[in-house]
Formats: C-alpha cells, structure tokens, sequence
C-alpha cells in the first residue's frame, strides 16, 4: 500500500492492486474517502471524490484539505500510478508540512 502523501494527519494512498480509473485514498483517524481522477486528452477533466463502503467518511475539515491535496498534486499522482503500477517504481512518500492556501 504506497503512500503519496501526509497532510497534517490526512494519509492519501494507493492500494497495492488498485484498478482504473486513477484513484487515491485518504485516511484521517477512522475515516476514509477517495478520489478518481478524470483525464480527457491529457489533462484533468474532473476530480470525483465519493466515499467508501463500509467506512465512515471524512468530516469537514479534513475533506476540504483531501480534495485541495487531488486538486493541487492531480498530475504528480497520475505520474505515481503509472510510475508504480506500469513502470513498477518505488514510490516515495511526500510529507507536506506547509497548509495549502484555500482558494475558494
């Protein structure tokens, strides 16, 4: 299970035997969520974020600071998902320890 990134407590993941459409995984305590990300021509189409079954998902805060996290590394994950799951890379954890300033 490789992680991509921390952000104060929020762990966004792949799972090791993930399927299309790119996706990540989020976790913040005992709450979950994920995102797919929609790519048409080569640039990012839409950011779909849903929740997993089974789990209960993230609060406010924490999805706001999911969906920031996606939004602003969308490219840099679609290079981790096939850098891992075609090239068959390490992939390297980034701990981001600066807050992301909210545009909206």
């Amino acid at each position: 299970m490789p992680t991509l990134y921390e952000y104060f407590g929020i762990v966004v993941y792949f799972y090791a035997n993930e399927h299309l459409p790119i996706h990540v995984h989020s976790d913040f305590q005992d709450r979950s969520c994920k995102a797919k990300i929609i790519f048409e021509h080569g640039n990012v189409k839409e950011i779909i974020i849903e929740n997993v079954r089974g789990r209960k998902p993230l609060q406010e805060p924490q999805l706001s600071d999911f969906i920031m996290v996606v939004e602003r590394n969308a490219a840099d994950i679609v290079k981790k998902w096939n850098d891992y799951f075609v090239l068959r890379k390490t992939i390297r954890k980034v701990v981001i320890k600066k807050r992301y300033r909210r545009t909206r």
